[in-house]
């Protein structure tokens, strides 16, 4: 998973803080405990060398370069022929979950957009009907029962969880990814990232504005594994308003 997909989340849940025994209580520092994220000192050093050193000096540049010369016809192009290799995968991994129906409607995807949409550059499955959902074999685990694990920030990779990480090796056994060469991998991780990283570029201010940037992108990825996980219908926890609003009080 890229480290500027998780910038997408429309809404940032707020994070509860618990101040040091012994602290004054006009102490600006507030002190995060949260136990996904056992490793927060050690993801911290690396979202800073991820956002302000790879991204700052590499990946910003290269991608308004793609946005300011690159066709947007060729741009969506390239995004849906990197999805379309997904498609198998995804009907394994929605097969799984016992999602017959989204099994089916990714195989038949795959399918036609390889063919009539000349291997997938073109997305004639969803002008015919067949609306893409794309699974992840991280969603399967999640899907019955097996929790994120801890959190992780990996360089240049980005915002993941133990959980994850296993899913996207089990992805990498599916065709066609399996008979990919080591570079044919690496240029559509490449592509990838780079079509995900233009799609984001009007929330750059909105990141770079937040409180905190590492908790902004942490707790977006959370809620983007959610919102996945329950086929964009997230539970929304009783108190989730009531922390909203305690926490807007805070920042005022």
């Amino acid at each position: 998973m890229p480290l500027w997909l998780a910038a997408a989340a429309l809404f940032i849940a707020p994070v509860q803080a618990e101040e040091p025994s012994g602290a004054q209580t006009d102490q600006a520092d507030v002190e995060y405990r949260d136990p996904r994220d056992p490793f927060e000192p050690v993801n911290r050093w690396i979202w800073d060398f991820n956002y302000n050193v790879l991204d700052k000096h590499l990946y910003r540049p290269v991608t308004y370069f793609y946005i300011d010369w690159v066709p947007e016809g060729a741009q969506i192009g390239v995004e849906n022929f990197l999805k379309n290799i997904d498609e198998p995968s995804s009907a394994v991994n929605n097969l799984l979950q016992g999602k017959v129906k989204w099994s089916a409607n990714a195989a038949g995807r795959f399918v036609i957009n390889t063919t009539l949409g000349i291997v997938g550059i073109f997305d004639v499955a969803s002008n015919m009907g067949l609306e893409r959902k794309q699974d992840e074999f991280g969603e399967v685990l999640g899907y019955w029962g097996v929790s994120d694990g801890p959190y992780l920030m990996l360089p240049v990779l980005g915002p993941s969880t133990v959980r994850d990480e296993v899913g996207d090796f089990v992805d990498g056994l599916y065709f066609p990814y399996a008979h990919l060469t080591f570079w044919q991998k690496t240029a559509r991780w490449a592509l990838d990232g780079l079509a995900t990283r233009a799609k984001l570029v009007d929330q750059e201010p909105i990141l770079d504005n937040s409180l905190d940037p590492y908790v902004f992108v942490k707790e977006g990825y959370y809620q983007y594994i959610a919102y996945n996980l329950y086929d964009g219908n997230p539970p929304i926890e009783e108190d989730d308003d009531e922390l909203l609003e305690e926490y807007l009080d805070e920042i005022e």
